[in-house]
């Protein structure tokens, strides 16, 4: 056996100028991994060169990933990487597998420098699918703005990367590894942890342990059905759920990480938990939860497939916040939520007098402000709920939050939930996506949008919708100012804000996998009780139709409309079909899931979500 010390190679390389990191990292179909030559090793070298060198020397780093396809070939990479970037130790999940929320834990628990987290999130897995990388900060939390670009200018730039090529690391046991490195004085170590306890030992700082217990398998218990979606929760759902509070095992279902995530979309949304939601239909579940592909995303049902919008779901939190013993011990500092999330959080904060933070997508804006000691509780329309116990979104954390309240509440979901509504009034709220889109095509629309609102005009413009009267109050293209560092950010979504506090909103995503990604918001609000299902679409429509009125006289372009279904993607299912659109001179086609059409500065727009869009000349 060779005990000699492993040599560290500097190998030449070229840039790639696609590596600019998005909100959650850098996202890419895993064929562009493996195609392009050094993809995956420039980027993880652009990190470890974004850290200061003397900060790096003898350096611990968190690595997990969700389990996907590629997982295993990354971390083979970054432990290689790492070692002859003279980073001391590494810390990596049983397996390779870590949740996100699991992540943020260890890298606070251990005060590593940092982590780096392999994750497409709710994307789809497989060799077909995506895969995902980004840095996480010692907080815990991805990383700002600041290192991100860091980051970027250094992939731009890069002619070299450092490797040691021989270092072989065992994931599949656990315990620590050290291996010599030549012209290192030091032993590099790794150690395989079981990530599952350490995060479940946070919990129980958090949450009363012995009150869910009793809620979930005493006499008067209540049945649940949890969906991991074979992401990577799902060792953590039945250790803590089902082995430590005593939910039965058939309480979780498909709790096996699987690289393809047995060829389903780990998104937790109506759509795509098809089978949490049809077992919760039938009635015998109490409550219901599924978890996204690396564990930070969560969507909860009631009995009945009963569905709490996320944005709901913060706010009856914040609402409840003190069923949970942590937030009884340490007070409650704010509440914040992103820009486009729907204002309910908004009239809890103003009831109990709690600031309220309105922020950009994005959970390390949130990170900044509970650093600062500023922010308790946080939320995201995007499925995303979270506490300052971590940096992360949790959304074990949610549903643990969700039980707490109706062990202290002894009400169903669907009931807590009314009660809130016939306390605070309801925000009727959806998301439509453009996905895949041409980004030219993409910037042209929100050219437009942003000129029709900033023409002094269109304020205080009032459209008559049946039996009621919208009045623009606000129209503007949100800026944020960090009230910790002063840091600016700029051109994060066009908000138009009616007098009622109903609001349009206008973004293109950073997380798509390929080309732009536009979003629509409508978030409707209403003081009258309206418990119909059918009526979210009537009320949000209502605010639909207020676009078709913002301009009747303007004419950039003309349509022509094959085929389009309106459904809500938030709580229904998706439609398939074709819509061709004529945009000035530029005729293009969408083809794909979509799911609603909006009539803009005098010219139809069709929007969609799903996985198959794409625009095509015509």
């Amino acid at each position: 056996m060779d005990n000699s010390p492993l040599q560290v190679l500097t190998i030449a390389t070229a840039p790639y100028p696609d590596q600019r990191p998005g909100t959650s990292g850098l996202r890419k179909r895993v064929s562009v991994f493996q195609s392009r030559r050094n993809y995956l090793h420039n980027f993880v070298q652009s990190i470890f060169s974004s850290i200061d060198l003397r900060d790096r020397q003898g350096s611990t780093v968190v690595v997990g990933g969700d389990g996907r396809f590629f997982n295993r070939t990354a971390i083979e990479v970054i432990v290689q990487m790492a070692a002859a970037n003279g980073v001391g130790r590494l810390i990596i999940g049983h397996h390779g597998i870590m949740s996100t929320p699991a992540v943020s834990c260890v890298i606070r628990k251990h005060k590593a420098i940092g982590g780096i987290v392999l994750t497409a999130s709710h994307n789809p897995g497989g060799p077909d699918g995506d895969f995902g990388i980004r840095f996480n900060t010692a907080n815990g939390g991805p990383a700002q703005e600041a290192v991100t670009s860091k980051i970027f200018q250094i992939s731009r730039t890069i002619e070299e990367f450092a490797i040691c090529p021989g270092l072989r690391v065992d994931l599949t046991t656990l315990g620590r590894q050290t291996f010599d490195l030549e012209n290192k004085f030091k032993p590099f170590t790794v150690e395989i942890v079981d990530s599952v306890e350490s995060y479940a030992n946070l919990l129980r700082n958090i949450f009363d342990f012995a009150a869910l217990k009793e809620l979930l398998s005493g006499e008067n218990r209540i049945k649940i059905r949890l969906d991991a979606m074979h992401g990577v929760v799902g060792p953590y759902v039945r250790r803590i759920l089902c082995e430590e509070l005593g939910c039965p095992a058939s309480s979780a279902i498909n709790c096996v990480p699987m690289e393809d995530f047995g060829g389903q979309h780990p998104d937790p949304n109506p759509t795509y938990a098809v089978d949490l939601v049809e077992s919760m239909r039938e009635g015998q579940y109490d409550f219901g939860a599924a978890f996204d592909g690396d564990g930070d995303r969560n969507m909860v049902l009631g009995k009945h497939g009963f569905f709490v919008t996320p944005s709901d779901s913060v706010a009856v939190i914040a609402d409840n916040i003190f069923c949970i013993p942590y937030f009884q011990q340490t007070g409650v500092r704010g509440f914040a939520r992103s820009m486009p999330t729907s204002a309910a959080l908004d009239r809890v904060a103003r009831a109990t007098k709690i600031e309220l933070y309105e922020t950009p997508t994005g959970w390390k804006f949130f990170g900044n402000l509970m650093d600062a000691g500023r922010l308790s509780l946080c939320g995201e329309e995007s499925f995303g709920t979270g506490g300052d116990h971590i940096r992360e979104k949790d959304g074990l954390w949610a549903v643990l939050a969700w039980l707490s309240i109706l062990a202290n509440r002894r009400q169903s979901v669907e009931e807590i939930v009314k009660n809130h509504w016939l306390k605070y009034g309801r925000n009727y709220f959806t998301r439509y996506d453009y996905e895949n889109v041409d980004i030219d095509a993409a910037c042209e629309m929100m050219e437009d949008v942003e000129i029709m609102i900033a023409d002094k005009s269109f304020l205080k413009q009032r459209f008559a919708v049946e039996d009621k009267v919208y009045q623009v109050e606000k129209a503007d293209n949100f800026e944020y100012t960090d009230p910790v560092d002063s840091t600016i950010s700029r051109n994060q979504g066009l908000r138009i804000i009616f007098s009622d506090g109903s609001r349009i909103i206008y973004r293109l995503s950073g997380t798509g996998r390929a080309g732009a990604t536009v979003r629509i918001y409508i978030d409707s609000y209403e003081k009258e009780l309206l418990f119909e299902d059918t009526q979210v679409r009537t009320r949000a429509s209502h605010v639909i139709e207020c676009i078709s009125c913002f301009s009747s006289s303007r004419s950039a372009g003309r349509v022509v409309l094959q085929w389009c279904d309106r459904t809500d993607v938030s709580a229904a299912g998706l439609c398939t079909g074709a819509v061709r659109i004529q945009w000035g001179a530029c005729g293009l086609v969408m083809t794909g899931n979509a799911v609603i059409f909006l009539t803009i500065l005098g010219f139809f727009v069709v929007f969609g979500g799903g996985d198959d869009f794409s625009w095509e000349q015509w």
